[in-house]
């Protein structure tokens, strides 16, 4: 199964000042897969260290934190000649061991030859518990559920994916249909990878539904293993209120469709929470789109999207029947998994800040505003063909951008600053404004 973050890590390993790297993501997204394939792959030796439940790892970081008898623990509880060229040293759930992130410092200033990579399920919560964190000695890398090239990748369609890479606008369009008969298929199965690669195995819808269930209860079960007891009940009812929070005209997150009375104070811990463990994508208002648009942010005004839009959709209820038949898909809960979808191509970017804007007094609420490139662009999300944008217009009158992006089903077209995009191709917007400059 392809992933795009391998030449990330291709990158990282060739740097000349490369340091102990941490990938970063929620429970399920392939992180322990993404570094055993790279290390199977370019490297000749990987020592692969888990460290859940793992007393000798804790008893070895507890002592001398030397590189020496680090090395020497590791060799012996991998099996592995560990060589400073040749071998890729995995730490795997490495968040059970605080010691071993502290010692990535270690690792950085008196070792730097060794390659390491690190990940852990929970990570961004661990790191806010008061863990000692090697600042400016690591580095790091997100890992998100299969984007919609990937899952082009993974089902066989590597020709369709190569014609969104190379930017072949005349044959994307004219093979739309296929595009979207795809586009509809992974608005089901979403791109969590063992989901993925069931319906690959089995083309068996019933059995993705059955895994996103499984993923979605197990998500469920770390919040009262390792959220704070007192805020697990809250922590259920904000998540469980996101796809009702998604399905209003206006995706603004409203505390009180969480419970009547609910306030935000009451539940800032439990967003943490969801946002810092990778469940969940929190996009703020910006007043204004000048840069840098986090100038800008309202912190009191944001939408919340969730990690996977085929979780959302097992989170909705919605059936494959519904999905993949016709279009209505895109159009039913006022296109609720199209902007779903959009995120979650627009967060697989590197060097992208993604906001939305709204006008003060609510007249007007365009979808995205993004800073890529030195740029700030306005996106509008639409889920069918009708083109009528008012958001999108109002914002251009107000702020005259050089260029603003709308998606939908319909083909790629450029009229003047404002570019169509397909919304099967939204993931390449970054390659697209490059082109046009």
């Amino acid at each position: 199964m392809f992933r795009e973050k391998i030449n990330d890590l291709i990158e990282w390993k060739n740097s000349a000042d490369r340091k102990p790297l941490i990938i970063r993501g929620a429970r399920q997204v392939g992180k322990t897969w993404l570094m055993k394939e790279f290390g199977e792959k370019y490297y000749k030796k990987v020592a692969y260290i888990n460290f859940d439940n793992n007393n000798i790892m804790k008893s070895l970081f507890e002592g001398d934190l030397s590189i020496e008898n680090i090395v020497l623990g590791l060799r012996i509880e991998s099996g592995v000649q560990i060589d400073t060229e040749d071998t890729l040293i995995i730490f795997d759930e490495f968040q059970e061991v605080p010691k071993a992130l502290t010692s990535l410092k270690y690792f950085y200033e008196n070792a730097n030859e060794y390659h390491i990579i690190a990940a852990g399920s929970l990570l961004g919560v661990a790191l806010h518990e008061g863990t000692s964190f090697p600042v400016g000695k690591v580095s790091f890398l997100d890992l998100y559920p299969l984007n919609f090239k990937e899952f082009l990748i993974a089902t066989g369609n590597e020709s369709l994916s190569e014609l969104m890479e190379i930017g072949n606008w005349e044959l994307v369009n004219t093979f739309s249909s296929k595009f979207i008969d795809l586009l509809k298929q992974y608005y089901f199965i979403g791109g969590m990878p063992e989901v993925v690669l069931s319906f690959i195995e089995n083309s068996d819808l019933k059995k993705v539904s059955i895994l996103q269930r499984k993923i979605l209860d197990s998500y469920e079960q770390d919040f009262s293993k390792h959220a704070p007891i007192s805020i697990v009940p809250r922590l259920r009812m904000l998540w469980n209120s996101i796809p009702s929070q998604l399905a209003k005209e206006n995706k603004k997150f409203v505390y009180g469709l969480i419970r009547e009375g609910a306030r935000a104070r009451e539940y800032e811990i439990a967003l943490a929470w969801l946002t810092d463990c990778g469940l969940a994508h929190q996009v703020s208002r910006v007043t204004k789109p000048n840069m840098p648009l986090k100038s800008y942010q309202d912190f009191h005004a944001f939408k919340l999207f969730i990690l996977d839009v085929g979780l959302l959709t097992c989170m909705l209820g919605l059936d494959s029947k519904t999905i993949l038949e016709g279009n209505t898909i895109f159009t039913e809960s006022k296109g609720t998994l199209t902007e779903q979808f959009v995120l979650q191509q627009l967060i697989s970017n590197k060097d992208m800040y993604i906001y939305y804007w709204s006008a003060e007094k609510g007249t007007a609420e365009l979808d995205f505003v993004l800073q890529t490139n030195g740029e700030i662009i306005p996106l509008e999300v639409k889920a069918e063909e009708n083109l009528q944008a008012k958001s999108l217009k109002a914002y251009i009158n107000k702020f005259t951008p050089k260029y603003a992006v709308r998606t939908s089903m319909t083909n790629y077209k450029e009229e003047a600053n404002l570019i169509n995009v397909p919304l099967s191709s939204i993931g390449e917007i970054d390659k697209i404004l490059k082109q046009i400059n």
